[in-house]
C-alpha cells in the first residue's frame, strides 16, 4: 500500500486495504516490541477497520487487558496506523463480544458498529461486576525493572502467579519502604487475571483488613466478612506489621489464612521486616507466615537504579541521557520512590525552563535534595549511628582494637560509608583511623556478601539505613 493513499470507493479493495493496514501495524509492532510483550498484549488482539478507514475498533479479551492495552499501547497503535496509512486513524478499544471477529476484518458499514459496541459495553459491565480486586493494572511484571536486588523475589512471585496454590504458599516478601514490594504483589494478581480471568483476587492493605474486622463487629456481619475473604483464590495483603497488638484482627486473619490454604488458594504478604522480626504478633501467626517462602527485596543497586530512571523517563515521554541517569542514581540510593520523585523534579524543571536534560540541569533541579542528603549523611554521622546501635564507643571506630564486638560494627560502618556517601575508599579509610583502602574494600565486600545470606544482618542494615536517611 502506498503511504498516504486512502480510497473512498466501497468495494472489495477497501476490505483488503483494512486487512492490510491492521496486519501491517501488527507486523511492525512485532518487530519493535520484546517478544514476551508482543505475545502477551498485541498478538491476541482482533480488529474491525471501519469502511471509511477513519476508525479501527480493537477487541480485547477482558477488562484488565483492556485497561493495560489502553494505557500502554493505544497511542502507539494509533501512531503506527497513521504512519502506515498517511492520515489519522482513531482507535477504539472494547471487550470482545461472545462471538469475536476474526482478525483482521472489516466492519460492513461504519453506522452498524456503535450498536455492536453497545452490546459489548453491556458485557463489559458483567466483567467488572464481580468482586473488586483493587489491583492497579499498571503494576505488572513487564513494568518492573529486574535486578539482583529483587531477582529472587520476582522469580518467586512469577512462580506463584503462574502456579497458584502450589509452591511458596504463603509467599512473604519483606524490605524497606519504596523498594517494590507492592508492585510485585499487584503483578502477581494481574498476571493471574490474565491467565484465569474468572479468579477471585483481592489486594488489600493490612489497615483495611483491620477496618473490615471492626465493621463486621459493629454490624454483626461476620458471615459476609468470612464469605468475602474465605472464598478468594488469591489474597494479596500489604504491610502485615500493622496487625501488631490487634488480637481480634489477628484471630480473624488466622482463620482466613487456614481457610484459604485448606482450599489451595494462595496468600502473598509483605512486611517491613522478616516474620520472626515482627513485634506483637501471635506466635502461631508468625509461624504460619514463615511456613512458605520468605524473600527480601533489597535497595536497588546502581545499574538497576539507572535502568529504572531511563525506563520511567521514557514512559513519561522524555529521554534521559545515560550519564544523567548515573549522576542521579549515585545521589539517590535509598529506594525507587525517591528515584521517581527525583525524576519528576528533573522533568518538571526541564519543561519549565525549556532546557535539555543534562547533569547541570539535574544538579539544579535536585539542589535541595542533594544539600539535605550531603548534610545528613556524613561518615562521622554513620560512625555515631552505628556505634549507638551496637552499643560501642564512637572512638572504637577509629581505634586499633580488634575484638569481634568492635571489628564487626566497624566493618558495617565502612560498608554504609561506601553505600551512602560519595567518599572514595582511601577517604573512608582515613576517617577510620588512617586505615588502608584495601581494609575498607575487604569490609565492604564482606558485609555486602553476608547481607545476601544473613537475614538478621540484612534487617539490621535496613534499620541503620532508614535511621541515617531520616
Amino acid at each position: 500500500m502506498t503511504q498516504g493513499s486512502h480510497p473512498n470507493s466501497h468495494d472489495g479493495s477497501n476490505f483488503e486495504l483494512g486487512q492490510s493496514l491492521w496486519q501491517s501495524c501488527v507486523d511492525q509492532l512485532a518487530q519493535e516490541l520484546p517478544e514476551q510483550q508482543f505475545n502477551t498484549w498485541i498478538k491476541p488482539l482482533t480488529a474491525l477497520v471501519h469502511e471509511d478507514m477513519s476508525k479501527i475498533t480493537v477487541f480485547v479479551a477482558n477488562r484488565f487487558k483492556l485497561d493495560w492495552v489502553r494505557a500502554q499501547y493505544s497511542q502507539r497503535i494509533a501512531g503506527m496506523l497513521e504512519k502506515l496509512y498517511g492520515q489519522a486513524v482513531s482507535v477504539e478499544l472494547v471487550i470482545t463480544p461472545r462471538e469475536a471477529p476474526v482478525r483482521p476484518a472489516m466492519a460492513p458499514r461504519a453506522a452498524e458498529v456503535p450498536a455492536a459496541i453497545e452490546e459489548v459495553e453491556v458485557g463489559e459491565d458483567r466483567v467488572a461486576s464481580g468482586p473488586k480486586s483493587r489491583l492497579n493494572s499498571m503494576l505488572t511484571f513487564e513494568s518492573l525493572v529486574e535486578g539482583t536486588a529483587n531477582r529472587m523475589a520476582r522469580a518467586a512471585a512469577m512462580h506463584v502467579a503462574t502456579m497458584p496454590g502450589h509452591l511458596y504458599n504463603p509467599l512473604f516478601i519483606y524490605g524497606g519502604v519504596g523498594l517494590g514490594k507492592t508492585h510485585l504483589m499487584h503483578a502477581v494478581g494481574n498476571r493471574l487475571l490474565v491467565d484465569k480471568p474468572g479468579s477471585k483476587v483481592l489486594y488489600i492493605h493490612a489497615e483495611q483488613f483491620v477496618s473490615d474486622v471492626v465493621k463486621a463487629y459493629q454490624r454483626k456481619t461476620f458471615d459476609e466478612f468470612k464469605e468475602r475473604y474465605h472464598s478468594l483464590d488469591l489474597l494479596l495483603i500489604d504491610d502485615v506489621q500493622f496487625f501488631a497488638n490487634k488480637d481480634r484482627t489477628q484471630e480473624e486473619f488466622f482463620n482466613a489464612f487456614e481457610a484459604l490454604l485448606a482450599k489451595k488458594s494462595h496468600i502473598v504478604m509483605t512486611s517491613d521486616t522478616y516474620p520472626k522480626g515482627l513485634a506483637d504478633i501471635h506466635e502461631r501467626l508468625v509461624s504460619r507466615f514463615d511456613s512458605g517462602l520468605t524473600v527480601a527485596i533489597e535497595p536497588p543497586e546502581l545499574e538497576m537504579r539507572v535502568a529504572i530512571l531511563i525506563n520511567k523517563a521514557h514512559a513519561e515521554g522524555s529521554e534521559m541521557p545515560e550519564e544523567v541517569a548515573f549522576f542521579v542514581a549515585k545521589n539517590v540510593r535509598s529506594n525507587v520512590r525517591e528515584l521517581e520523585g527525583a525524576l519528576r523534579k528533573i522533568l518538571a524543571y526541564s519543561r519549565f525552563n525549556q532546557k535539555e536534560i543534562s547533569i547541570q540541569l539535574a544538579r539544579e533541579a535536585l539542589r535541595d535534595l542533594l544539600s539535605i542528603q550531603n548534610r545528613q549523611i556524613s561518615v562521622e554521622n554513620i560512625q555515631k549511628t552505628v556505634a549507638d546501635y551496637y552499643k560501642i564507643k564512637v572512638a572504637d571506630m577509629y581505634s586499633k582494637k580488634r575484638p569481634a564486638s568492635i571489628a564487626r560494627p566497624r566493618q558495617i560502618a565502612m560498608y554504609l560509608a561506601k553505600e551512602l556517601t560519595q567518599k572514595s575508599l582511601p577517604e573512608i579509610g582515613e576517617l577510620f583511623g588512617g586505615r588502608d583502602h584495601t581494609t575498607v574494600l575487604h569490609a565492604v565486600r564482606k558485609i555486602g556478601g553476608e547481607r545476601q545470606q544473613l537475614t538478621e544482618l540484612n534487617q539490621q542494615l535496613h534499620v541503620l539505613e532508614q535511621t541515617l536517611k531520616g
